[in-house]
């Protein structure tokens, strides 16, 4: 008999489409989109999130733009703590804590606004998914300039061969993923 993880990765995976050159050439896009139609999969998807991170208590949960908004919101709210928002430079309308991080041709900016958390929050980052790490790398260094703590990670998605967690792993050693790409 399947585990509810295992038979909710197996659903997902039926759903994730491949889209081969997007956003750039060479880049095999996986798409969730498909797993949004589902609405059975996805009660399934937060009720499974939200007892398995409940031990970890957090005070909030930081979501990463604009998918880790998805599953973020209904997991807060079944959580029963607050979501945060973290955005792209320039996308929230109030004072804000900036984290530059590196891209491959680059850098980008990742926002929070500065009343978001209170000092000694432990916070759970949660996106759609887990790649070289960078993005949630830098949600961590956000979250601590606010005084606040990173008490684990959750990604729906997570592409191993990319060694995100490697990265993540400095920071935290709680890092959940519903699915797995070798």
């Amino acid at each position: 008999m399947k585990s509810a993880q295992e038979a909710i990765e197996t659903n997902m995976k039926s759903r994730i489409r491949d889209v081969a050159d997007f956003p750039k050439p060479g880049i095999l896009f996986k798409d969730l989109s498909p797993v949004l139609k589902d609405t059975q999969l996805s009660k399934e998807i937060v009720t499974f999130l939200a007892e398995t991170l409940a031990p970890l208590k957090p005070d909030a949960l930081a979501c990463l733009e604009s998918r880790g908004f998805w599953y973020g919101m209904p997991l807060a709210l079944a959580l029963g703590i607050p979501m945060i928002p973290l955005r792209k430079a320039g996308k929230l309308p109030y004072a804000c804590l900036t984290e530059e991080y590196a891209l491959e041709y680059g850098t980008a900016q990742l926002q929070m606004h500065t009343d978001a958390l209170q000092k000694g929050w432990k916070v759970l980052i949660h996106d759609d998914l887990l790649a070289t790490g960078g993005t949630a790398e830098a949600a961590t260094k956000l979250i601590q300039k606010a005084g606040a703590t990173v008490c684990g990670y959750s990604f729906l998605v997570e592409l191993d061969f990319l060694k995100g967690r490697k990265v993540l792993e400095a920071h935290h050693e709680m890092i959940h993923a519903l699915v797995k790409y070798e």
